[in-house]
């Protein structure tokens, strides 16, 4: 297929899938925002409490949403192949049907609003810069090789801690009191974005090779990562690059290239077309 076909097919999928994520907040929010969520329940009736860990959050939230993906890629011609590992890109292939040539990643992406900054997130991790990253055909830690995806989307949520009331984990609650349960998360916002669009230049962890996103809620909201002037092709460059040119500096240390305007620098680019970011402000410590 020609490229100006491949990227209707991917601009027809992201409008499908911004639509439907658009309906999903009454899916799993009650009339006053909180999670419909409200525990786990056992064979005796009784109700356990769960915590705002946000592996447990991230999990549960899956779990109550895949139904819904399911019915949204049935009624729009796909099948969804699940990762067969936990540690595999992506956590979703949507495949078509009709033409199995043409699949999408989709990654669900979860964060919460910092609370005393809730104009910021916790951000999240893009995916891997590694092995099939940099090797397209590679079949190492992904479903499908890299280059057989169209398209690489995150469906992400944004949602914040419930603080108004501890939630006691140790208490076991009935039936009756599911009403006064409050909800661990709430305020939830949903986003599409293909992942370049909302990458930063910076790795979401210092341990793993992971790309980490932006953290400001609005600049996900509109896609305004760093790389929205450059486009998806400089985000592969950039990436597939991190960390591995070596340059030196002008007190003539030699440093490897970690940054957007290094890189452009380094490709005799306007460094002006690195977009500029707010990043989430520092924690403060107590002294």
């Amino acid at each position: 297929m020609s490229k100006s076909k491949n990227n209707k097919i991917k601009a027809e999928f992201k409008n499908k899938l911004t639509e439907f994520v658009e309906t999903l907040q009454g899916h799993i929010s009650t009339d006053d925002n909180q999670w419909t969520v409200k525990g786990f329940i056992d064979v005796f009736r009784n109700i356990y409490t769960i915590s705002a860990d946000t592996k447990i959050v991230s999990k549960i939230l899956e779990i109550h949403l895949f139904p819904k993906i399911l019915e949204f890629a049935q009624n729009n011609g796909f099948h969804i192949v699940l990762a067969e590992q936990q540690n595999y890109y992506p956590d979703l292939s949507f495949v078509i049907a009709s033409d199995e040539r043409i699949k999408f990643a989709v990654d669900l992406k979860t964060t919460y609003r910092l609370p005393d900054n809730p104009e910021f997130c916790n951000g999240f991790t893009l995916g891997s810069h590694g092995e099939y990253f940099v090797k397209r055909t590679s079949k190492k830690n992904i479903q499908f090789p890299y280059n057989e995806y169209l398209g690489h989307f995150c469906l992400g949520i944004i949602y914040s801690r419930s603080t108004s009331e501890r939630t006691d984990e140790t208490h076991i609650r009935g039936l009756n009191e599911l009403q006064s349960i409050v909800s661990v998360i709430r305020d939830f916002q949903f986003f599409v974005a293909e992942k370049w669009e909302i990458a930063s230049d910076k790795q979401g962890s210092s341990n793993t090779a992971n790309i980490g996103s932006i953290n400001k809620i609005d600049d996900i909201l509109n896609r305004n990562g760093v790389f929205k002037l450059l486009g998806e092709e400089w985000f592969d460059d950039y990436w597939m690059n991190y960390g591995k040119i070596t340059i030196t500096t002008p007190s003539g240390k030699a440093k490897k290239i970690t940054l957007l305007r290094e890189f452009l620098a380094y490709r005799t680019q306007d460094l002006a077309l690195a977009n500029p970011m707010i990043n989430k402000p520092r924690r403060k410590t107590s002294r």
